[in-house]
């Protein structure tokens, strides 16, 4: 068998009506996913308008981009860096006190290579309390983050990751467990 991409089909796949996605789409353009710094407060209440849930304190940097705003969940005191992808094809959900660097990907989407239709596949995204994402880092679908976990610059989350661990690399591996001090 070969793939062949005249096959794929996924139709079934419905993430909102046709006109809200492109309504969508002009409000990202024009108020996240641009240089112009608009404050957060601002881009919070128009992420709100469109279904997100977001907690107390959000701040989301330029250049932001988020596929679906109404599968998504941020908790309180979320920090969200420049040119961050939040790609949910899926609900994400974010906990509080999470911070996702710069460049970071939030990637809820993917192809089953081992059907010559290249069918899509999506899994839900979450990032429990006091996460951190590094820098560049991808977080893959179906993963969860638990709660104070790092995934560092550059690595990628292909699995679960434990509470108070360290993860780097692509697949990621646990290098160490997190100690917070005061």
């Amino acid at each position: 068998m070969k793939t062949d991409l005249a096959l794929f089909d996924n139709s079934d796949y419905n993430p909102g009506h046709p006109l809200k996605r492109i309504i969508w789409y002009l409000a990202n353009q024009l108020f996240l996913n641009t240089i112009i710094p608009f404050p957060s407060g601002f881009k919070t209440i128009i992420l709100k308008l469109f279904g997100a849930k977001i907690g107390k304190m959000a701040v989301i940097k330029p250049k932001v981009n988020i596929k679906y705003p109404w599968f998504l969940i941020l908790g309180d005191y979320v920090w969200i860096g420049e040119k961050v992808w939040i790609d949910n094809l899926a609900q994400v959900t974010i906990g509080s006190n999470v911070c996702i660097s710069q460049g970071a990907l939030l990637l809820c989407g993917n192809h089953n290579y081992k059907k010559p239709s290249f069918d899509l596949i999506t899994g839900k995204i979450t990032l429990e309390d006091g996460v951190w994402i590094g820098a560049l880092a991808t977080v893959c679908p179906g993963v969860c983050c638990k709660s104070h976990s790092i995934l560092t610059v550059g690595s990628v989350a292909t699995k679960d990751m434990d509470s108070y661990s360290i993860y780097q690399g692509n697949p990621a591996f646990k290098t160490k467990n997190r100690e917070l001090s005061n």
